[in-house]
Formats: structure tokens, sequence, C-alpha cells
């Protein structure tokens, strides 16, 4: 994706302009972003082409953080808001949507409240009004959280410690884990993020509230460990007309966890249209892998040598399937399931899978099976799906195990087979012939 530059007064602004959809959609970054690094992860990869989905996406770094100037002092909102009215100009966007997401919401606020001839719509996920807890607004930080976060940025800024905050349902993954300390120092130094921590905690934009003019969305998850959603749901009340969306989950950063519940209600609100659920029937060879023997290769290394050594691994597996064109669904513990849209992909794919994993000291089993699988919101499932778990489930140790189906459909291909018996698979009709990929 292409990084641009807008400038604003004598400050370069880096940002990035993708989607043909109706409506200019600018994402206003929470403490720090990388519009060149959040293509790097899947997980963001696919929620940004997401949101350009339905809108002509406009991503932005603020001036200090990611690819924009460094500057020596953390800027105040006008200024901030001065530098995405630079972005918008540069990208030809005369009205937009404005998405702030946790501490870009502020400026957000000021901005469509300023200039509500070039605000479409508001949108604010993971909001707060005010930074520093007072009588009348007792759901934000207390001045000693303020001071303890600056003391964590000091030491810990750039090893990822933000993480079981902001997006805990990530917590156990370690190859998202080892993008997010990666994402921090690239997005930051530590000097910038102790200033930004200063400025933030001086914000306040109540004031500002009854005064916002345009459609407003505020959406806010229940568990929120950054931000208390009862201050957003306050800061709802006092916008004329405002929205309040409260949905489950525990994690500030929109894109993880049920990020698609999130991105159904923008879409919703900005477009006027609901996205249906997308239903496939496709016919699809599925991939499971796990590891044998990881709870005591685990405990025999202790957890950061194990963590960095599934991070390895994690790594390995997404390279073999860039590389045989295989799609990721979901990490399950320390394993992978994926599609293929071919069986002889599949089939080579968790070979090499297996034969690379082995030169980190690790056993990786595999079982795969092809069927019609039904396709919905970028999940898979049906029985085609159960079927490859099973099968996954009886390999053994360096094993590619396979449905008799695979072994029909890539007659022709050179791979060879050995019988591996007939078998009753757990939950599953009947008896199945296995074979083992040789």
């Amino acid at each position: 994706m292409d990084v641009k530059y807008a400038r604003s007064e004598d400050v370069s602004i880096a940002y990035q302009v993708l989607g043909e959809g109706p409506i200019d959609l600018v994402l206003v970054p929470g403490w720090v972003s990388h519009v060149d690094f959040l293509w790097t992860h899947p997980l963001m990869e696919r929620s940004l082409k997401k949101l350009a989905s339905f809108s002509r996406l406009i991503l932005f770094d603020k001036r200090g953080t990611g690819l924009s100037d460094r500057v020596p002092d953390i800027p105040n909102l006008e200024t901030r808001m001065d530098d995405v009215r630079a972005v918008m100009d540069a990208a030809g966007s005369e009205r937009a949507a404005l998405l702030g997401i946790s501490e870009g919401v502020p400026m957000s606020v000021l901005f469509a409240t300023t200039y509500p001839d070039r605000t479409s719509h508001l949108v604010l996920y993971g909001a707060m009004a005010r930074s520093i807890a007072t009588e009348d607004y007792p759901w934000a930080p207390y001045p000693e959280a303020v001071e303890m976060n600056l003391s964590y940025v000091d030491e810990y800024w750039g090893t990822g410690f933000t993480l079981d905050v902001f997006a805990p349902s990530l917590v156990d993954d370690p190859d998202f884990a080892g993008w997010w300390r990666a994402f921090e120092r690239n997005a930051a130094s530590p000097s910038a993020m102790r200033q930004l921590v200063k400025m933030f905690a001086d914000i306040d934009v109540r004031h500002l509230l009854p005064l916002i003019r345009i459609p407003t969305l505020l959406v806010h998850r229940k568990g929120d460990r950054v931000a208390n959603y009862r201050g957003a749901k306050w800061m709802a009340e006092q916008i004329p007309g405002a929205k309040f969306v409260l949905l489950p989950g525990e994690d500030h950063l929109p894109f993880s966890g049920d990020s698609n519940a999130v991105f159904e209600e923008i879409e919703e609100f900005v477009t006027g249209v609901r996205p249906s659920p997308v239903l496939d029937r496709v016919l699809a060879t599925c991939l499971f892998t796990d590891l044998v023997g990881s709870t005591e290769k685990a405990a025999k290394l202790g957890d950061a040598r194990w963590q960095d050594l599934l991070e390895s691994h994690h790594s390995t597996v997404r390279r073999e399937l860039r590389r045989f064109r295989g799609r990721e669904i979901k990490t399950i513990g320390d394993g992978f399931f994926a599609i293929f849209d071919g069986p002889a992909r599949g089939v080579l794919c968790a070979k090499a899978m297996a034969r690379e994993v082995r030169t980190l000291g690790l056993e990786l089993r595999a079982g795969l099976h092809t069927g019609e699988c039904e396709i919905l919101n970028g999940d898979v499932r049906g029985i085609a799906v159960h079927i490859a778990a099973r099968v996954a489930a009886m390999a053994g140790p360096s094993q590619v195990l396979v449905s008799s189906t695979v072994k029909d459909l890539v007659a022709g291909s050179e791979i060879d087979f050995e019988d591996a018996g007939t078998h009753v698979l757990k939950g599953v009709p009947g008896e199945w012939r296995l074979f083992t990929a040789k």
C-alpha cells in the first residue's frame, strides 16, 4: 500500500487511501499507529480491508508517531485537528465520516464541532471525554494510575506490556504478541509515549458534546479494560441524538475480539445499510495441525524460551501457508486451522510444515479432508471441518494423515500415500479409510 505525505504547516503527515466506497472514512488512531506496519499482520490487514469494503478509507499517522515527522513536543488537539484537515485536503476529501478510536476520540469531537460542514458522521470507539476522574466524571483513571502508566512506559515500552489490556483475547497468541511488541517500537519511542500520556492527561472535551450537530455513534465493549463503558454511555447522553451500542468483550482494540460486530455497526451507521451475513458454500480442503508433546516441551524450556520457540513455529507455518496459497482461519492452542482451494496444495503444504518445523526441534501432526464447507463472515464450518479435525487427532509425530477423499482427488499428482487402515472417527458416522502422505 502506497504511503503519501500531506503538508501541515512545516510537518509531513503520512497517510494512505484505499477502497472505493460511497463515503470517505477517516480513521483517527488511538495512542499510536504506523500506516505501513499495520499491514504486516493478517488480522490488521483483514480489518482495514473490511473498513475499506464500504468506504474510501483514509489512514494517517499523527505527528510524532509512525511514519509522520517526529516533533520536539506532542501537539495539542487544535494542531492535530489541522493535521486531519491537511490529510483530507491532500486526499481530495471534501467531507468525510470520522472514526475516532480511543485517544483519537477527543480530537474527533473537536473536529466535528469545528468543521461540521466537512464531517458527515462521527463514530467514536472506546471513548472517554476526560482523561482524569472527577466527581462528575468518575469513569476515567485517577491521577495515580496515570503516574503508574508513565513509569511503565519508561521501563516496558516496546516489550508488548500493553497487550493484556488492549487485546486480552490475543495474549496467548505468540505470533500477535510478537507483532505487538514490534508495533510498539515502530509506532513511537518511549519519550514520545511519555509525552503522549502527559498530553492526554490534560484533555477534557465534555463541554463540546452538546455542540455536536452531526449524526454520532458510540461503540464500546462492556468489559473494555482501558476505557470504562459508563463514561462512553454518559457521553452519548450529552450528544443530541447520539446512538450508543454496547457490545460484549474485553478488548479495547477494535480490530481484535469480535471485530465483525464492531465493523457492522459502523457500516450500518455511515452507509444506512446493515451488512447481511455472507454465506458461501464451497468445496475446500481443510487442514488441522497440532504440536506433539508441547506441554512437556514447554515445561522443559520454561515460559520465555517456549514462547520464543512458539513464535518461530507460527512464523514457519504461516510462511508455508503463503507459499501454497492456504488461508489461515484460526489458531487453536499451538495448532492451526486453514483451508485450501486444492487438495494437492494442502497436502504439500502440510508436508512442508512438518519438515520445516522439525528443524526447530518440534514435531507437528496434520490431518486433511476435502468436502463442502460453509464460509460465514470469515469463519468456516460444516461436517468437512469436523472430519479434518478428527483425522488430525489420529495422526502421529511428523505424520500427515488424510482421508480417502483427499487421496482420490490428488490422483496423478505424484504424491505417494501409505494405507493407514480403516478407523472410526469420534462423532462422525461410519468408518473412514485413512492414508499417510509420504
